[in-house]
């Protein structure tokens, strides 16, 4: 070890531009999968005096196992896989990169809903299985339908920006905002799933909007409603929205977020032609990549030199 102080960063690498602010310290990789037992173990080891968070969870035994931690902090918008409670408790700080990847996250929720509304996955597969669907297939236009947005921080503004483009009408909820952005109704849930022809998940993930997307919810949206969720897995009640789906209720879902994740092998989402899945890979682009390491490391340094 050089003796400076340590930084853990729960995962295999960090971009050269974050490394650079971090030179004062020594900078400790979790690697590519850890899992909250391996960050447990290396902050025995090292007592970091700050974490930057990318992979796996970090909880109360983290935080104890170092001693000299004082700042969490997020490579990305959302802490739900932070302790906060444990966190403010050891008097620890916790920190997000708010909106470092709010282009490449809305980007994300643009594509999805666009492979929605026009069934690009579907007609990419036809075609390479040797059929031309053009008298038969009917694609669903966008413009001058409305789309609801549950969240309206950073990418929920962004978004509202790209659908206003499209001609969307944009209505909005978040029991957090001062205000709306330019061209978002704000209304309350109970309006948003009456009146939304696509509805777009912007929002973290707390005990209070877990299964926000539920049975009940989905019977009061419109009949072939399209969901996307680029935000937290556990806003939706999975087998809620499979039912959904299959019925008709939902015409089709774009989801880049899940329950448990890593997806893997025979979840009931596999095979269903209407539910587009990518692998929470919304925030992963070469340029948010960058925004979100300097982002994370300006956040941990910030405390650390107060």
């Amino acid at each position: 070890m050089s003796g400076k102080p340590v930084l853990l960063v729960t995962a295999a690498d960090l971009a050269p531009q974050a490394l650079a602010l971090l030179r004062d310290y020594e900078v400790v990789y979790a690697g590519k999968t850890p899992t909250e037992d391996d960050i447990v173990a290396l902050c025995k080891r090292h007592d970091p005096q700050a974490i930057i968070v990318r992979y796996s969870k970090v909880g109360a035994a983290a935080m104890d196992a170092a001693p000299s931690l004082r700042v969490i902090s997020k490579h990305g918008s959302g802490t739900d896989t932070i302790d906060k409670v444990a966190a403010k408790a050891r008097n620890i700080e916790v920190r997000a990169a708010v909106g470092a990847n709010a282009a490449a996250v809305a980007e994300q929720a643009l594509a999805l809903l666009l492979a929605c509304a026009k069934s690009v996955p579907k007609m990419n597969a036809r075609m390479h299985g040797g059929f031309w669907d053009k008298a038969t297939h009917k694609s669903i236009e966008l413009g001058g339908r409305t789309i609801g947005l549950v969240g309206l921080g950073a990418i929920g503004a962004r978004f509202a920006r790209m659908a206003k483009a499209l001609d969307l009408r944009v209505i909005g909820f978040d029991p957090y905002a001062k205000s709306a952005p330019d061209g978002v109704e704000l209304v309350d849930l109970e309006t948003l799933w009456r009146s939304a022809d696509a509805i777009s998940f912007h929002c973290p993930l707390t005990e209070d909007n877990r299964n926000l997307l539920n049975r009940e919810t989905l019977a009061k949206c419109k009949p072939g409603v399209i969901v996307v969720n680029t935000a937290r897995g556990g806003l939706i009640d999975e087998a809620a929205l499979l039912e959904a789906v299959r019925s008709g209720q939902v015409s089709s879902a774009g989801l880049d977020s899940f329950a448990v994740e890593p997806m893997t092998a025979g979840h009931p989402f596999h095979g269903e032609e209407r539910i587009i899945l990518s692998p929470h890979i919304g925030g992963v682009t070469a340029d948010a990549y960058v925004k979100m390491g300097v982002a994370a490391a300006e956040n941990a340094l910030a405390v650390l030199h107060a």
